[in-house]
């Protein structure tokens, strides 16, 4: 099967929009995804949204990516009919100017726009100033206010960035928006298609939260609901591998396997659950590197499930995160899903007593 025909259900979900609170068409797809694989489907109040496969006697794994992607949102129409935005999530000013964007006016219809960069010939002779979304104007093409608003256009609507998904000249990387998260969203799909292939006895909950991207919410609800004794998040990490090799935020490589996220500030892993992944993932030599992160996951959010809860990430190596155009590579995928595999396989009551008490 060639990449393209193998990440078809990757392609799918990134090409969805859907920002923080804005999730319903990433939850359609994954609940007629999940449909075909799950003994019963459960959603939150919020709309984070999971299949369930039951096992026999064995402890609950939950495995999470977060549906929403980073984008903006309109706040407000000009008299000239430009539209004013603030980011939701994590997007540096930097990467809106002169982007191609969507703002989304219905359910089926969307409305193209241009952030609009100032022309040199403008600026020449003033004194540059930092950027901020504050001075930012997202170009519809509209004549007025009253333009725009026939045009479908309502403060609080949403904006995403136009997608180019595409493989590099080596056929071994993809470059696309919103693979943060919806990689981890397609990850979970995918372990649930092989799990009518496996021998296992834990139940096995797997899909999607919501608004990750502005404070794991979505996590927080869902692991309260499903309360599981070990919880993977599945998430793209920011891998600096572009940087100078000296520079202390060089973690991670594109190629060179999945990360295991020892430290981040809302998430240190557990000392046992790492020296478990390392030896699980080299026995069954599944390649791996340590990463360090100054940001979090939806980990963070479910250690505090119940009493408390097993919780770790297991990392995606991604170039230019949070942007319009990320970078992922085919082997570090094929890395993750046999590491997931491999956990599903491996894990029971004995082992999760043995994690717990160590």
């Amino acid at each position: 099967m060639n990449v393209r025909n193998r990440m078809k259900t990757f392609e799918d979900l990134v090409n969805l929009k859907g920002i923080a609170g804005h999730e319903k068409p990433v939850r359609k797809y994954m609940r007629e995804e999940l449909a075909k694989y799950s003994d019963e489907i459960i959603q939150d109040k919020l709309g984070s949204i999971f299949g369930i496969k039951k096992g026999s006697a064995g402890p609950t794994i939950m495995i999470a990516g977060h549906m929403d992607e980073v984008g903006a949102m309109v706040t407000g129409i000009t008299k000239q009919g430009f539209l004013n935005i603030i980011p939701i999530g994590g997007v540096n000013p930097e990467v809106m100017v002169s982007q191609n964007v969507l703002v989304s006016v219905g359910d089926d219809k969307i409305i193209p726009g241009v952030v609009g960069a100032i022309p040199p010939h403008i600026t020449q002779g003033q004194t540059a100033k930092p950027l901020s979304f504050d001075d930012m104007l997202l170009d519809i093409g509209a004549d007025s206010k009253e333009h725009a608003i026939e045009l479908g256009i309502e403060v609080g609507q949403m904006v995403t960035f136009a997608n180019n998904y595409y493989l590099t000249a080596d056929g071994r990387k993809i470059v696309s928006k919103a693979w943060d998260d919806r990689f981890g969203c397609g990850m979970a799909l995918e372990i649930m298609k092989e799990l009518k292939n496996i021998e296992h006895p834990n139940t096995v909950v797997a899909g999607g939260t919501v608004q990750e991207e502005v404070g794991l919410r979505g996590a927080t609800t869902a692991s309260q609901m499903i309360k599981p004794d070990l919880f993977i998040a599945i998430d793209v990490s920011p891998v600096g591998d572009f940087l100078p090799s000296d520079n202390p935020r060089a973690f991670g490589k594109l190629g060179e396997g999945f990360l295991i996220r020892f430290y981040d500030p809302r998430c240190i892993m557990n000392p046992a659950i790492k020296a478990y992944f390392e030896k699980l993932a080299s026995e069954k030599q599944i390649k791996f590197q340590q990463f360090l992160s100054l940001g979090g996951t939806d980990a963070a959010a479910a250690q505090y499930a119940g009493d408390g809860t097993l919780s770790t990430t297991i990392g995606l190596p991604g170039r230019y995160i949070h942007s319009t155009a990320a970078m992922i590579h085919i082997d570090d995928v094929e890395a993750v899903k046999n590491m997931v595999i491999a956990i599903i396989k491996d894990f029971d009551s004995q082992r999760l007593a043995e994690l717990k008490n160590a």
